[in-house]
């Protein structure tokens, strides 16, 4: 029978394993999203629109708290992250614009 300590560093083992897949799953996904999103950019460039949609914001921001409360997630926590992505949206979108 394995000792409770070599049971425990198994499981963290595991667990950190698991933790590095999906640290990879996110990164791979924020890049797909930015080069949407740059695009976007560049296309409200070309059509003299505005960098930023306050309107659509509001829409994501609500939408991803719905969806943090359904997955268990804290809603505060992912409202503060998409509000950090949108910032960084934005300031590609305005960088398009100069």
């Amino acid at each position: 029978m394995t000792d409770p300590v070599t049971r425990a560093a198994e499981l963290l083992k595991g667990h950190r394993a698991s933790i590095d897949r999906l640290d990879a799953i996110l990164v791979y996904t924020l890049a797909e999203r930015f080069k949407h999103t740059q695009s976007v950019g560049r296309l409200k460039a070309e059509h003299d629109l505005p960098p930023s949609d306050p309107a659509r914001e509001a829409q994501q921001i609500e939408r991803l708290e719905r969806l943090a409360r359904e997955a268990d997630l804290d809603p505060e926590f992912a409202r503060k992250f998409l509000n950090f992505v949108i910032a960084e949206v934005i300031r590609h979108h305005e960088q398009y614009q100069s």
